[in-house]
């Protein structure tokens, strides 16, 4: 189960491109009223369910502050309906305001998970909104030094979090289970990541550093067989290859790996024979470039998905568009207060963008793909790189419907073929 291949297009170096972290106030400077400094400042991830028909997120309001009139800033949990004919968002505040180092999941029901740290534990509940106030369901805890919340389930009603050792990495049941938190699998070596690579929830890959050290590859993890480990990603022996995103319908997988010499973004298919490719277009000049979404329904059509992608610069942060097929990246503006990162495609191409700003609570900016022949302007233009702006971007909100549960497929190699003209700077 393992991809032993790469198409080289070029060696040169492009630099990691992970997301931007949240901006948090050093202790010397000074905070926003009401916000204690040092208090991060961006607003914490904000999680869309695998079906797109929930997002939450912790969110700051205004409280009155003790022992004086002056308003506060306090976290609480909020929830976004996305699948109806317009989105809105629910407050789910509770007594006490939340740590913004919290996490929360939303599931398939409406309900959202929420992640404590409570002393050397971490804390699990569902909130949900009951009239004016709001319900919590107390899950149980798990003692462990470091959790994080896995991506959201395919199945949309179980959460898993994923707790790395020195010498293997837990995977827990966190919600949907019958008694609790449960530890489901335990794999050896140190786990980062989290990809799912069906549409049951039983396949997950991650990535993974044997103990003793060694480069970063991506396994598949079956759920259902208590863990059983099988190899997903071997570019070549010593490359660090890590998987950053799957689409169940084509096979289309997303990939990170140094193989070409540098770390650079390429794509491959489940199952195939052919290399892994690494687009020159995926690597624009002085800026980083990660995929968060790709369009569903394709089936057996990986060259043809949309791919979205955050683009992050000097500038800020902006959108970029591209196909397997199209080999170019359109790069667009993204609309005001997106949630960097984050957004759902339609199986006929619209990707639909959740925003906030002093206008709108709670928006959904709707942009359908562009055509790969279109050429425009975009946020890197005037830098010399090439890219598309599209504008038919629009305002709105259009309703997401589930798709259909396939069989589960389980991972197998993505081809054999030797490396081939790889070329290495030095």
């Amino acid at each position: 189960m393992t991809a032993c291949a790469i198409e080289n297009e070029t060696a040169e170096a492009a630099g990691s491109a992970g997301d931007a972290g949240d901006a948090v106030l050093e202790d010397d400077e000074p905070g926003e009223p009401g916000v204690p400094t040092g208090a991060a400042l961006a607003p914490p991830t904000f999680t869309i369910a695998a079906d797109g028909s929930y997002a939450a997120r912790l969110a700051l309001r205004n409280v009155a502050a003790e022992a004086s009139d002056e308003a506060a800033q306090a976290w609480f949990v909020e929830r976004w309906t996305l699948d109806g004919h317009e989105p809105y968002a629910v407050p789910l505040p509770l007594d006490q305001p939340e740590e913004p180092d919290s996490q929360v999941l939303p599931l398939a029901d409406g309900r959202v998970l929420i992640r404590r740290r409570v002393a050397d534990r971490h804390a699990f509940s569902l909130l949900y909104p009951t009239g004016p106030g709001t319900g919590e369901l107390p899950l149980g805890t798990v003692g462990c030094a470091d959790l994080t919340l896995l991506p959201p389930s395919p199945d949309g009603a179980s959460a898993y979090a994923l707790s790395a050792g020195a010498h293997s990495t837990a995977v827990w049941l966190v919600a949907g289970g019958a008694f609790g938190p449960e530890q489901v699998a335990e794999v050896p070596g140190r786990c980062s990541g989290g990809v799912w690579l069906d549409r049951a929830g039983r396949m997950l890959a991650l990535d993974r550093e044997m103990p003793g050290g060694g480069p970063v590859k991506a396994v598949a993890v079956d759920l259902e067989r208590g863990g059983e480990v099988t190899p997903l990603l071997q570019i070549a022996p010593e490359s660090n290859d890590r998987l950053l995103l799957a689409d169940a319908d084509s096979g289309l997988l997303l990939i990170r790996s140094d193989a070409p010499g540098h770390d650079r973004l390429g794509w491959g298919v489940l199952g195939s024979c052919l290399p892994v490719r690494f687009p020159e277009c995926l690597r624009p000049a002085d800026v980083a470039v990660t995929p968060f979404a790709v369009q569903p329904g394709q089936m057996l059509m990986p060259e043809s998905c949309a791919v979205a992608l955050r683009i992050d610069g000097a500038a800020g942060s902006w959108l970029g568009v591209w196909r397997p097929a199209g080999r170019r990246l359109h790069q667009l503006a993204a609309p005001e207060g997106w949630q960097a990162g984050r957004g759902v495609w339609t199986r006929d191409g619209v990707l639909r963008l959740p925003y906030a700003n002093e206008n709108v609570v709670c928006g959904v900016a709707l942009l359908e793909a562009p055509v790969d022949g279109e050429r425009g302007t975009g946020p890197a233009a005037e830098a010399g790189a090439e890219c598309g702006m599209h504008a038919g971007a629009e305002s709105g909100m259009q309703p997401s419907a589930a798709a259909a549960p396939l069989p589960m497929c389980k991972p197998i190699p993505l081809g054999q073929a030797p490396l081939m003209g790889r070329m290495v700077p030095g």
